[in-house]
């Protein structure tokens, strides 16, 4: 899986891309990982990429041609090509698993300020996907959620495929390790005993049960 992102600020994704799975993924070649700069590709000798939107208001709109050029540069016909967006689709864990099998190439659009030129959207084909029902102040965050969802549904990424919590129980099953007992300001806090048991029918039945 190659996963192009495109955003104004590339040095972002430095530190979370360079630590943990990720990496791995990345050193191994399981996935590859390419920022593209938005600025670079302006032909405004300021690298501007933004200004006023038509019809009045706040804030700067990023506009259509810079967009274009990269675009133009790195979408293939069989790209997949989302712009982060508050008004999108929520972002699932399912969504990501069939983007993991479907796609070779996802293209990911990190918009800020107002938003993005709505021709971008129009003219590629772009879908808006949204991580939660709130706003951010940019859509680097939401692209970084995107990849980290999508990466663990490929193959070898995690490891096993077991370690998909959402093809065990579902996401969210209570976990617990050592010690077996924990005090804290005078109280003790066990570990349920049924996961003490060594029976692993009830150890199956008691996580299901409590399964988000």
């Amino acid at each position: 899986m190659r996963f192009d992102i495109i955003t104004i600020f590339p040095k972002i994704f430095d530190s979370y891309f360079s630590e943990s799975i990720i990496k791995r993924a990345v050193e191994t070649k399981k996935i590859r990982i390419k920022v593209w700069n938005l600025r670079d590709f302006t032909k405004d000798e300021h690298k501007k990429i933004d200004n006023k939107p038509y019809g009045g208001g706040p804030g700067m709109v990023i506009g259509v041609e810079a967009f274009a050029r990269v675009l133009n540069k790195i979408k293939k016909p069989k790209s997949k090509l989302i712009l982060l967006s508050a008004r999108g689709k929520q972002l699932t864990s399912k969504i990501a698993g069939e983007w993991a099998t479907k796609y070779k190439n996802i293209i990911l659009i990190a918009g800020r300020y107002e938003g993005v030129d709505e021709r971008v959207k129009d003219i590629f084909k772009a879908e808006e996907i949204s991580i939660g029902p709130y706003v951010l102040t940019g859509g680097e965050i939401p692209v970084m959620a995107v990849v980290d969802a999508v990466s663990r549904h490929i193959p070898e990424v995690l490891g096993k495929s077991e370690s998909l919590e959402e093809k065990r129980y579902g996401v969210g099953v209570p976990v617990y390790t050592r010690p077996e007992v924990f005090i804290y300001k005078n109280k003790k806090y066990k570990v349920p005993e049924v996961l003490l048991s060594g029976d692993h029918t009830k150890i199956e039945n008691w996580r299901i049960k409590h399964k988000k």
